[in-house]
This record gives structure tokens, C-alpha cells and sequence, in this order.
């Protein structure tokens, strides 16, 4: 029996660690089932090198959000996330993505 595979969008944030409980609350709100966080993460962009540091706290250090939504949660998260990279640094990517278990996804017994 093979799987069988159902269209969603990943949606990645990654923001300063302040900000982490901005982008998980507005999760919670459109009812995303679930995310993933991983932190202490380092990179380069337009403010410059963000080293990871695993001895600072978490406002020093840069984090990534991940979750899996249907498609129709993209605008409503887009645009409750608008409000903070419109003051502070960040970046957010969607991508499409497949799951085998819809269900886990908030896609109960959805036909693709």
C-alpha cells in the first residue's frame, strides 16, 4: 500500500528570538494544529552576521518557526505578521509542500 501525498504550504519565519511568541500566538489564532522551532540559528542578511551564541539569551539570538497550514491560512498569517516586519528585522518563506497525513494538518478527510 503506498501513501498517498495532499498539497499544503510550509511556511518558514525567522525572526529574533523576542519575537518568537508574537509569531506562535498568531499561529494559535488561525488555528495552525501545530509548529516547530528551532533555535539559536545563525545567518547573514541586510543587518549583517547574526552568530548563534548558545550561552545568550534569547532576545540576542535569531529563531526559526516552521508549520504546515493548508492554503487558505497563507493570507490570514501573512497579514498578522505584516505588523512586525513592518518594526523589526525578519524574513518569512512559503513554499509548497506535500503531507501524507492531511489530517495532522488540519485537513480532515479532505480530497486534494
Amino acid at each position: 500500500m503506498g501513501l498517498t501525498l495532499h498539497p499544503m504550504k510550509e511556511i518558514r519565519v525567522i525572526v529574533a528570538g523576542e519575537h518568537r511568541a508574537f509569531v506562535t500566538d498568531l499561529l494559535d489564532r488561525v488555528k495552525s494544529t501545530g509548529y516547530t522551532i528551532i533555535g539559536n540559528v545563525s545567518g547573514k542578511g541586510h543587518h549583517g552576521v547574526r552568530e548563534a551564541h548558545f550561552m545568550s539569551s534569547e532576545q540576542e539570538s535569531l529563531e526559526i518557526i516552521l508549520a504546515v497550514v493548508p492554503e487558505e491560512k497563507v493570507e490570514p498569517i501573512l497579514a498578522g505578521l505584516r505588523p512586525l516586519f513592518e518594526r523589526h528585522s525578519g524574513v518569512m518563506f512559503v513554499a509548497d509542500v506535500a503531507v501524507s497525513r492531511q489530517e495532522y494538518f488540519g485537513r480532515k478527510g479532505a480530497k486534494s
